[in-house]
């Protein structure tokens, strides 16, 4: 039995929803039969959880939002998929977030993330942890979103982009094809325009190792996009570039992109697609 205190008496929860006692839910609000929420998460007026979604703890979900409904996807047939949201997210006012297609799938929000009014994630997306979206960004279907990662607004992505984590996307931008980790990419068409400098030292990554990790990022980034090689050229030298993690990460990144089934690397301003 649900403390009648924290529930608004024209809130909709079904008897079988699985809802915290120290859950708090707004005017209007509706909760599906297969939807769990987590220990002292806010749900705000006329917000809508269906279908097979698990909530963590401590979330804030604000008014109108639409979680778990159906996938925007007419490959749909009916059959029970999952969402699955951490702990400690923000998701403002009006956000979407769907199932995924198929039985079996899931679609995955991670820890700590912002999502800002209006942002919609399509079906069998993932988004890790820390990431922060904001105004009316479009995700849709298969995009992957890695950590720390920055979406300024008005940005549509791709179906099965990647978003490599520390990366920065300016605003209005067209993501068509997979940003990497730690750069700052804007424009339509996009470009990778300079490593993300502000997001790598705000985040600590500028001080490790007295800084030479982030001075191996620098010479990572001229070595793609200001020496005059080719792609490929460049991404067979990088592992000399330097011997740390975020650079390693970064060409596994790089390389992973060139496989079958991903879109290929969104290119710089100096540097050939070959």
């Amino acid at each position: 039995m649900l403390p009648t205190a924290l529930i608004h008496p024209t809130a909709v929860i079904h008897p079988r929803a699985h809802v915290h006692p120290s859950v708090k839910v707004g005017p209007y609000a509706v909760i599906g039969e297969k939807v769990s929420v987590g220990k002292d998460t806010e749900i705000g007026p006329h917000v809508v959880l269906d279908g097979h979604t698990e909530i963590g703890q401590r979330n804030r979900i604000f008014a109108g939002a639409a979680i778990g409904l159906e996938p925007q996807d007419l490959k749909y047939d009916g059959s029970e998929s999952l969402l699955s949201i951490g702990d400690d997210n923000n998701i403002r006012e009006y956000v979407t977030i769907n199932r995924p297609t198929r039985f079996g799938e899931i679609t995955r929000l991670g820890n700590g993330n912002l999502l800002m009014a209006y942002a919609h994630v399509a079906h069998n997306c993932v988004i890790q942890d820390s990431v922060i979206i904001a105004n009316s960004v479009a995700l849709a279907g298969h995009v992957h979103i890695e950590s720390n990662v920055r979406i300024s607004g008005l940005v549509g992505i791709h179906q099965f982009v990647h978003i490599g984590r520390h990366a920065m996307v300016g605003g209005m931008s067209r993501i068509e094809r997979d940003v990497p980790p730690y750069m700052m990419v804007e424009g339509n068409p996009s470009r990778v325009r300079g490593l993300n400098q502000v997001g790598l030292k705000r985040s600590g990554i500028g001080d490790l190792e007295a800084g030479r990790v982030y001075d191996g990022l620098k010479q990572a980034y001229r070595l793609l996009y200001r020496s005059g090689l080719t792609f490929s050229e460049a991404l067979n030298k990088l592992d000399s570039v330097a011997n740390n993690e975020y650079v390693q990460h970064l060409h596994r990144f790089l390389v992973a992109s060139q496989k079958e089934g991903r879109r290929g690397v969104i290119p710089g301003r100096h540097i050939s697609r070959s």
